[in-house]
C-alpha cells in the first residue's frame, strides 16, 4: 500500500485538476450560449437563401448555368477541414481529421488531394502527410462574416481558374451540447439537385423577379457560397464549445470519483498505521511487564 504522503500528494493533484476542468466547463458553457444563439439566428436566413436560389436555378436553362456549377472531370480536389485551435474537447477534432483523411485516401483515391485548414489542429495534423495550401486559424480571433467571406472568395477563384475540380468542406454540425454531427458538404461545383418536396414547394411559390432570374442567380450564388462557409465555421465553433463543455464535465466527474477513492484509501491507510502503532505500544508495555 502506498504511504500516506504519496496518497496526500495524489489527492492534492487530483483536486487541482478537478478545479481546472470545472472552470473550463463553466467557461465553455458561457461561450456555448453565445455561439449557439449565433448559429441558430443565421440558419433560417441561410435556409431561405438556399431555397430561393434553388427556385431560381430550377427555372433556368442548363446552358445559362453559373461558372460555379461547371462539372469537370475530377483530377484535383481541395478539402476544407474545419477544426478548433485548441484541444481538450473530446473527439471533436479527431472525428474531423479521420473524415478528412478518409476522403483523401478512399473517396478520392488516385486523385490529387490538397487541404485548406481552418483551425490549428487540422493544420498541425494534416501538414505532416499532405499539402496544406493555407492555414486560417486566426479567423477564430475575430469570427465575422467578412473574414470568412474572404476565404470563400479565394475558394471560388481557385475553382473558377481551374486549380481544383472539386472543393469539399468537412465540419462538425451543432445539434446540442452533447452531440456534434460530422458533415461533408460539396462546396463547388454547386449541387443542382433539388428534392421532390423542395421542387413542389418552389413550384407553388410565385416570385416576381427584377431585373431577371439569371442576373439574380449570378449575384446570389457568391453570397450563398459565402454564407454556406460561414455557417459551417459557425456550426463548428458552437460544436467545439459544446464538445469541450461535455468533455470537461465528464473529466470533473471522473476526478471527483478518483479523489473520493483516494480519500477512502488514505483513511484506510491511516487507520492501519494507527492500529499498528497501538499494537506496538501494547506489545512494548506487555514486554516491560513481563
Amino acid at each position: 500500500m502506498a504511504n500516506l504522503k504519496e496518497i496526500r500528494n495524489r489527492i492534492a493533484s487530483v483536486s487541482s485538476t478537478m478545479q481546472i476542468t470545472s472552470a473550463m466547463k463553466m467557461v465553455s458553457a458561457a461561450k456555448l450560449k453565445k455561439a449557439q444563439d449565433a448559429i441558430t439566428a443565421m440558419r433560417p436566413y441561410s435556409d431561405k437563401l438556399t431555397e430561393l436560389l434553388q427556385s431560381l436555378s430550377a427555372n433556368l436553362d442548363a446552358d445559362s448555368g453559373s461558372k460555379f456549377s461547371e462539372e469537370r472531370e475530377i483530377n484535383k480536389v481541395l478539402i476544407v477541414s474545419i477544426t478548433s485551435n485548441r484541444g481538450l474537447c473530446g473527439a471533436f477534432n479527431s472525428n474531423i481529421l479521420k473524415q478528412s483523411v478518409s476522403l483523401a485516401e478512399n473517396t478520392y483515391a488516385g486523385k490529387e488531394v490538397e487541404f485548406l485548414a481552418i483551425g490549428k489542429k487540422s493544420n498541425d495534423f494534416l501538414s505532416k502527410s499532405y499539402n496544406v495550401i493555407a492555414n486560417h486559424s486566426a479567423v477564430y480571433d475575430d469570427l465575422t462574416f467578412d473574414n470568412i467571406a474572404a476565404i470563400a472568395e479565394d475558394l471560388m477563384e481557385l475553382f473558377v481558374n481551374g486549380t481544383y475540380d472539386k472543393i469539399d468542406v468537412v465540419y462538425n454540425k451543432f445539434k446540442n451540447a452533447a452531440t456534434q454531427i460530422v458533415m461533408t458538404e460539396q462546396f463547388l461545383p454547386i449541387v443542382a439537385a433539388v428534392s421532390e418536396n423542395e421542387t413542389s414547394n418552389n413550384n407553388n411559390t410565385d416570385y416576381i423577379y427584377d431585373p431577371s432570374e439569371k442576373e439574380i442567380v449570378e449575384q446570389l450564388i457568391p453570397k450563398s457560397l459565402k454564407t454556406q462557409l460561414y455557417k459551417g465555421v459557425r456550426d463548428s465553433f458552437a460544436s467545439e464549445h459544446g464538445a469541450r463543455m461535455t468533455a470537461m464535465h465528464k473529466a470533473t466527474d471522473n476526478a471527483t470519483e478518483l479523489r473520493d477513492q483516494l480519500k477512502l484509501t488514505y483513511n484506510k491507510a491511516r487507520q492501519a498505521a494507527i492500529t499498528n502503532e497501538i499494537l506496538e505500544i501494547v506489545g512494548g508495555a506487555e514486554a516491560l511487564n513481563n
